[in-house]
């Protein structure tokens, strides 16, 4: 017990007063039916507008976003110009030398960019962040601490050779990291802080897929991110025979986790000697939930409790629905900011022509 309060108290240090602000940009060939660009916008994981520049929409997902477009113009128009103008040339026109660099034309192919920011609203501290990925794995990132670009692979090597000369560049990257980012959050949070420092308990459901299956507790709904779950058998908690799941977002911006709980050696006698806990950061009360096996869900039989509950299947089915909806915004996305982060308060126009940004990442040309 000690050394989970302990670990509770942990979580709320680190984490409790720190927010993100993450923007992504993604476009893709050989994809029917997909955007030129889309893009994402996200404040502390929570979806708050999106762009389509095939569509030509900026669109607040959040109204309180939404308010800070109408207060500040400018601001709108920001990301009006990244996602319609610049973007689209820029990814569009180096999507294709990629394909020549890693030697293959053909299929599915995926140009993403992800930059932001992490600010702590207790210490002040700035962490920023900017990366590319190429169909799925890392192209390209940037050190903020050497000032200089990594690159995990033999083909991003030519561009970060020339990224790394580009003192310019480095600069901007900098100051809109570190200066124009977190400026931008904190107006994002003090926005929206009816919505991002709220606190919203979960409800908590066992689930069995069979008699045989490890009993898993799953929590749905719960806000903020930053919370723990458990089993506990005695008061004491467990860590054999328990596999934790990861925290996952849900489509109205809450969040879902699950922890399993093997059951293959505990006698039938012995299940109410175990409970699961579930805390969430900022609320001292710890939601426990008997291991009983009248309240379990379960797919076989009449539902397990014979009360025509719903089946622990048609739940997995709307979590991994949900999950994978968010997940293809996100990689549809690429949300509303930065690379050339250029543009932070006052961005220049992007280049005239195309050959310009394909040397980008096609230096060798």
């Amino acid at each position: 017990m000690k050394r989970f309060f302990l670990l509770l108290l942990s979580c709320h240090v680190s984490s409790a007063v720190k927010h993100t602000l993450k923007y992504f940009f993604t476009t893709s060939c050989g994809v029917p039916d997909f955007s030129e660009v889309v893009g994402v916008g996200q404040v502390d994981d929570i979806p708050t507008g999106h762009c389509d520049s095939d569509r030509k929409i900026v669109e607040a997902k959040q109204s309180w976003i939404k308010d800070v477009f109408d207060d500040d113009p400018q601001h709108l128009e920001w990301y009006t110009r990244e996602c319609f103008d610049f973007q689209p040339n820029f990814l569009k026109a180096n999507i294709y030398h990629l394909k020549q660099r890693f030697n293959k034309s053909e299929g599915v192919h995926i140009l993403q960019w992800m930059g932001g920011c992490q600010w702590d609203e207790n210490t002040g501290e700035v962490l920023g962040f900017l990366q590319y990925g190429y169909n799925g794995d890392d192209f390209l990132s940037f050190d903020m601490m050497t000032q200089t670009w990594i690159a995990p692979k033999p083909q991003a090597v030519i561009t970060k050779l020339k990224w790394d000369t580009d003192k310019a560049e480095i600069k901007y990257n900098k100051n809109f990291l570190t200066q124009v980012c977190p400026e931008w959050l904190k107006k994002y949070v003090d926005y929206g802080k009816s919505t991002l420092l709220r606190t919203d308990l979960p409800s908590v459901s066992l689930l069995q897929k069979s008699p045989s299956s490890p009993v898993s507790c799953h929590a749905t709904g719960f806000y903020p991110d930053r919370a723990l779950m458990l089993w506990r058998k005695d008061g004491e908690d467990l860590h054999e025979d328990v596999d934790q799941g990861e925290i996952l977002p849900n489509h109205d911006g809450s969040f879902q986790m699950r922890v399993d709980l093997d059951l293959s050696s505990v006698k039938p006698e012995d299940w109410r000697r175990y409970d699961c806990v579930f805390l969430l950061s900022g609320v001292k009360e710890e939601i426990i939930t008997k291991l009983d096996k009248a309240v379990i869900r379960s797919n076989w039989g009449k539902n397990g409790n014979g009360k025509g509950e719903e089946k622990p299947s048609d739940i997995t089915v709307s979590i991994i629905a949900a999950v994978v909806v968010l997940t293809l915004i996100l990689i549809a996305v690429t949300g509303f900011m930065v690379y050339r982060k250029k543009k932070a308060k006052h961005p220049p126009s992007p280049p005239d022509n195309e050959s310009e940004l394909c040397e980008e990442l096609n230096p060798e040309k």
